[in-house]
Order: C-alpha cells, then structure tokens, then sequence
C-alpha cells in the first residue's frame, strides 16, 4: 500500500511595510531630485499677463517682455532658448530686472545673450544685487550693456513715443532707496505711461502717489525650491512678502508684478517653481 504525499506549501517571503515605504520614499526622492536639478530649472513658462491703463489710447497696445534674474556663468542651449522665445513675442520693448551674472568673468557669457535680444523700441535694464557683489556695478557695466544694445538706467529715466503712446522708463538702482524713488517720482511726466524697473519688489511703497502707473522687479526667484500649499523657504533680502505673480501697493494701489526669473542661485535647482520670462500687454481700461 503506498503511503499518501503529503505538500507543503512555503510560505512566500513578502517585503515588509516598512522596506516598502523606504524604497517608495527613495524612489521618490530620487524622481523629486531628478525633477529639481534637470528638468525644472530648464523648463521655461511664458506668463502672459493683460493690464489696463487709462493713459494709453484705446485701441493701442504695447507688449513688454521682462526677464530678469538670469545669473548666467555659462551661455549654453538654454539661455539661447530663453532669447529666442522672448523673441517669438513680438515685444515692443525689452524690459531687464537685474542679476546677470554671479562673477565678473561671466561679463562676456551675459554679453552673449544680450547680443540676440532685439526689440524695436529698445532694451532697458536696471542692476541687481550681484552686480554690485560682483563689483562690476555702474558705469563700467552701462559701457558694456550699452555694446550691446542695452541702456542701462541707473536712477535715471528714458522717454519714449511708441505708436503714439506717450512712455518712460524709470530705473531704480538696487538697493531701491527711497531719496532715488522720491527724485524720480519728481521727473514723472503725469501725461506719460510711466514704468518703473526695481530689481527688488520690497522699497518705500509708502513714499508711492500716482506717479507711476507699473512696477516691474524681480529677485525673488518666486521661493525657487516650493512645496504645495507652504510658504517659500528662503526669501532674499528686499523680498518682503512678495514671492511672484502681480500685487498692489501704495496709497493708490499701484500694480506691482514679481517675475520668479530665469536662473537659479546658489544651488542649480527649482521645484514646483519653474523659470518664467514674463508678457506684458498694456492696453486702454475699456480694451476688448
């Protein structure tokens, strides 16, 4: 008589909840990092942003492009990038917010990128804090800027007719003091669409009347390393409380836009904060 077989089933040996959640936790990480070194600090966001402006004549428009916070050490495929999607805008003029460059010995690399810049109305730029860092501030750099094509505007301001568009352009030097704002809210023309360019959006607001109609800035890289729904975890000197996107400030509650840039600093990184070149179109109050 043969004896019955008797199997035994071996027990499979599972991966336990905690390996499981280290290895998800690694391999997100590992994506997050991916993600903040490789792919976000080279992905460009064109933000496209309409404001009505009772001085400028219905029916006209202009288009401004602001960049601004490029810190460029090398001039690579994507700084060429940034210049021809700026380009492919159509601005009227070309509006710069400070930090080019981290080194002096970077000049040449910014120069490069200036170079394809081109708009019909010109390039204004005013200078940021690693300008100064970098001791290449004033009139060393507006020769150089002006080389290429860029004016400089170093507390001063530039008037400009564009298709019968009265405008000035006000450039406030970093670090944005408030005897240089007061003196060029003097020189503001009331019968001009007047801009003025501060590198940092934090300033004597309160010193603000109706003397200017639009203030562009940026520094702030927008937080440049962001979670959902948190504050930013570091904010440069001069910030404030202003991160990015458009504000209100001053008695007369004057628009104030805070563009997050196009480099990084310190550390090559971005998360849930991409690179930004900026689209301002300026029309009447009662434009369609």
């Amino acid at each position: 008589m043969t004896e019955p077989t008797t199997t035994e089933t071996v027990p499979r040996k599972g991966i336990s909840r905690r390996r499981f959640l280290a290895a998800s936790m690694a391999i997100t990480g590992g994506l997050v990092a991916a993600e903040s070194f490789f792919w976000e600090p080279r992905n460009l966001q064109v933000v496209e942003l309409s404001l009505a402006l009772p001085k400028i004549p219905p029916g006209r428009e202009l288009r401004l492009v602001q960049l601004s916070d490029l810190h460029i050490n090398r001039f690579n495929s994507y700084f060429h990038k940034v210049a021809e999607q700026a380009m492919q805008l159509r601005p009227d003029i070309i509006l710069l917010t400070g930090d080019y460059l981290e080194e002096q010995r970077n000049l040449s690399e910014v120069r490069s990128f200036l170079n394809l810049l081109q708009a019909p109305d010109g390039i204004f730029a005013v200078q940021g804090n690693w300008e100064y860092w970098s001791r290449l501030e004033g009139e060393n750099l507006r020769q150089k800027f002006q080389a290429s094509g860029v004016q400089l505007l170093i507390n001063q301001q530039q008037q400009l007719d564009i298709r019968d568009v009265p405008l000035a352009i006000h450039g406030l030097d970093y670090p944005s003091g408030s005897e240089n704002l007061t003196r060029l809210g003097q020189q503001a023309d009331p019968g001009r669409v007047n801009l003025l360019l501060s590198h940092v959006p934090e300033f004597s607001h309160h010193l603000l009347d109706d003397s200017f109609d639009l203030i562009l800035s940026g520094h702030t890289h927008g937080g440049q390393v962001r979670l959902p729904l948190l504050p930013p975890f570091y904010l440069p000197r001069y910030s404030g409380s202003f991160v990015s996107g458009l504000y209100r400030v001053g008695r007369n509650q004057t628009p104030l836009y805070v563009t997050r840039g196009i480099g990084t600093s310190v550390l090559p990184v971005r998360l849930w904060c991409r690179p930004e070149i900026t689209l301002l179109r300026l029309r009447n109050t009662f434009s369609v």
